[in-house]
């Protein structure tokens, strides 16, 4: 028979009393504590212990933040259910509940259940103050690094609260002792506790979880396919190196080995750079290119091979396509490659096998639920496709938001359907990308299948993590030998192995100095206030920055708040940031600009400015300028000359959202300390000529650029005749090819399929 929890704050024979999940949320009580504890072992009911002591001891409000808005309304659902709170004291915030209505239920709420980036919003915009929270749960931690919003909220937490009080959970913090370091850094936790299956207090209610690596061959047909790539590889890794940029392993180069000479490259293009460098740059977007396709040969199957290979061809007949697709297309083992491809009939073995163990599986067990984790959605789809030909298996695809040529996301309310479904047994078989890895209430599942071992510690004890939870789960790990699937299995079995050494060793360095004496009174835990915390000054400056609403998703408004810049959000219809009556800042990142600029947006948003602004400012922040889209160097230098002789514009250059930031507030302190001016926000934008919105309308199809549009129009006379025209009357038109008029006709006669 069950023990139950009895708490004033906790429905009575709710929770079940589980001494790890007491002594967690007793040392969690004492300090600001990183938890680290094995998927599906109760980190919520651990939070929940602690929220429900702090409201009672301490009052105030309690903050839940977690990553998605499936996972806050998973939350809010469980802490109705289990917390002797009032419902409606109960609150979820979300990007679906409008600013102001979010500024009067923060008002009247006890618990909120939020995202982070609208609590960081709604801080920056002073909707909310944190000054009367007493407790705020991060939930999967191990986010807390860069410029994540957790971190700026931890910091702006341990400012502003009276009595503050943190817990930060999560299965997996990472590997490595800088990650955790900054993780624990970046929330100001003073403690680390961890509970890992083998521990005594915790293996009763641990599942066996038998874990099998299946290990298939690549057949000799893809084999070929794979040589004819490396003679691609091999031909550029030359060209690299005769200009002086090679790599140590050759066409063996990590992703990660790549990306680091990109980053190299790209930092050497500052000031009058040698031609050598844009030379390899536009080498190595080929190489990374043509090693994806080596990876997916490698580890996933011929459709997902097929389609990235269309994805190639179709970039490289694109008006917007890379140069590197281009050339691609020219090379002429990469003609053989994509020929070879339609003539290939020979499927990943992979396939069989995940046909095979799953038909077992459901045979046996016809009221199993199996989730398949690939990296890629093309195989995804592919799995899905060929399960569902199978009587007996119910599959169904689980991918996240985002879209893509002939590849549309879900959206959440979608997804929170399918994991309905799902659990209803509507479908049997999930078919997941990295979606599914976080967090989300999935059921306990009976097999979890990776197509491909992941090199992340943290994304594969997620995976792992969704079996074993209520009964004995099985993991099955596929495997194809001498490929790189054999390097990731052994990286990642290796970060593993550290993430707990290193866990453990943390826990000594970070122990509380209370130990848990008594946790079944009130969870056995004396209250500590909270020592060693950073002391952190109001540095009021009296400077203030008008910053356009659609400015505070970047962290440059973050940025400006710590420096003690007073920032007020409005919506500009000229410039991003105002930090005078006469000095107005137009903020572009270098993809923006080079963007802005192929859309011919860029003199439209300039003009404006400068018609409004004595003083405009054009900043164009980060690395890449001239690689970004691999414009020539001449038509980038020729726009910045045009920007500051015919429109008086001074253009001036940061790193990063910080160094913005930084440059903002010297300005805005010269304008409104030195020069003594107020800020007036003023200007409108310039409404488009019917000519300009007839080229926006045309040139928002796919692939047209505003030259084709101009085509399109010239010759057919209005955008209903060239919405009227058919294939073969859209190719008398200059530059428009087959396959741009046919994606012209797909996409004008296809079923919209929301």
């Amino acid at each position: 028979m069950s023990n139950y929890i009895k708490h004033p704050l906790v429905k009575p024979d709710t929770i079940e009393q589980r001494l790890y999940q007491l002594d967690l949320a007793g040392k969690a009580l004492s300090a600001p504590t990183l938890v680290v504890l094995p998927t599906g072992l109760g980190k919520t009911i651990v939070a929940l212990l602690v929220i429900a002591s702090r409201l009672e001891k301490t009052g105030g409000k309690a903050l839940v933040l977690s990553p998605t808005k499936p996972l806050v309304e998973q939350h809010a659902s469980f802490l109705k259910t289990a917390l002797n709170i009032p419902e409606e004291e109960i609150l979820t915030f979300t990007g679906a509940v409008s600013p102001e209505k979010r500024a009067d239920l923060w008002e009247k709420g006890r618990i909120i259940i939020s995202t982070p980036q609208v609590i960081e919003n709604d801080i920056l915009t002073k909707r909310i103050s944190l000054e009367d929270v007493s407790h705020i749960t991060f939930d999967e931690a191990h986010r807390a690094v860069g410029n994540y919003a957790y971190t700026y909220i931890a910091e702006r937490y341990f400012q502003d609260a009276k009595d503050p009080h943190c817990l930060a959970i999560t299965a997996s913090p990472g590997s490595s002792d800088e990650k955790i370091s900054e993780v624990c850094t970046n929330l100001f936790i003073s403690s680390v506790a961890i509970k890992t299956e083998s521990d005594s207090d915790v293996s009763p209610y641990i599942h066996k979880k038998e874990i099998e690596w299946k290990h298939v061959i690549l057949p000799d047909e893809m084999k070929e396919l794979k040589k004819l790539l490396d003679k691609v590889l091999d031909d550029r890794f030359k060209k690299l190196g005769e200009l002086g940029y090679s790599l140590p392993y050759g066409k063996n180069s990590s992703k990660r080995d790549l990306l680091g000479l990109q980053k190299s490259l790209q930092g050497q293009l500052r000031g009058m750079a040698d031609p050598a460098v844009f030379s390899a740059l536009s080498i190595l977007a080929e190489i990374m290119k043509v090693s994806h396709a080596v990876e997916v040969i490698e580890t996933q199957g011929l459709e997902s091979l097929s389609k990235y290979a269309d994805r190639l061809e179709n970039e490289a007949v694109s008006k917007s396509g890379s140069k590197a697709a281009k050339r691609l297309s020219e090379d002429m083992y990469m003609r053989q490659f994509y020929h070879r491809i339609k003539e290939c009939d020979t499927e990943h073995p992979k396939l069989a096998v995940v046909r095979d163990i799953v038909s077992k599986e459901l045979d046996g067990k016809p009221d199993s639920r199996v989730i398949i984790f690939t990296n890629y959605r093309d195989t995804s789809e592919m799995v899905t496709n060929a399960l569902s030909e199978i009587e007996g298996i119910r599959p169904i695809k689980f991918v996240g938001q985002s879209s893509k040529f002939r590849d549309k996301g879900l959206t959440q309310k979608q997804q929170v359907e399918i994991i309905e479904d799902f659990k209803a047994g509507k479908h049997n078989v999930l078919v997941a990308t990295s979606v599914a890895e976080e967090g989300l209430d999935i059921p306990a599942t009976d097999l979890v299948l990776f197509y491909e071992p992941v090199p992340s510690e943290i994304r594969s004890i997620q995976r792992k993590g969704r079996t074993g939870r209520k009964h004995e789960g099985r993991v099955v790990v596929l495997v194809t030998k001498g490929t790189r699937d054999e390097a990731y299995y052994w990286s990642c079995t290796h970060k593993e192995r550290r993430m707990q050494s290193n866990m453990k060793q943390w826990q000594e360095s970070m122990s509380s100095e209370n130990s848990n004496e008594d946790i079944a009174n009130e969870f056995g835990v004396t209250q500590k206030q909270q020592t060693g915390l950073a002391d952190f000054a109001d540095a009021d400056n009296g400077i203030t920055v008008v910053l356009d609403q659609r400015e505070i998703r970047s962290t440059v408004a973050r940025s400006l708040e710590k420096m003690g810049v007073d920032i007020s959000v409005k919506t500009l219809e000229v410039g991003d940031y105002i930090v005078s009556d006469r000095t107005a800042i137009e903020r572009k990142s270098t993809e923006d600009f080079v963007s802005s600029l192929l859309d011919r947006d860029l003199f439209r948003q300039i003009s404006d400015l400068a018609g409004s602004y004595d003083k405009p400012i054009l900043i164009i922040e980060g690395e890449g300028l001239f690689t970004s889209r691999m414009l020539n160097p001449n038509a980038i230098h020729g726009t910045i000359a045009s920007l500051v002789l015919d429109f008086g514009v001074s253009v001036l250059y940061t790193r990063d959202p910080e160094d913005t930031a930084s440059l903002i507030s010297i300005l805005a302190k010269r304008e409104q300390i030195d020069e003594k001016r107020e800020i007036s926000v003023h200007g409108k934008k310039s409404s488009m000529l019917l000519s300009q919105q007839q080229e926006y309308v045309v040139s928002s199809i796919s692939d047209i650029g505003p030259n084709a549009a101009r085509n399109l129009l010239e010759h057919f006379g209005t955008i209903e005749n060239v919405m009227k025209a058919d294939q073969d009357e859209l190719k008398e038109v200059k530059n428009i090819g087959p396959k741009t008029a046919a994606k012209i006709r797909e996409i004008l006669t296809s079923e919209y399929k929301g």
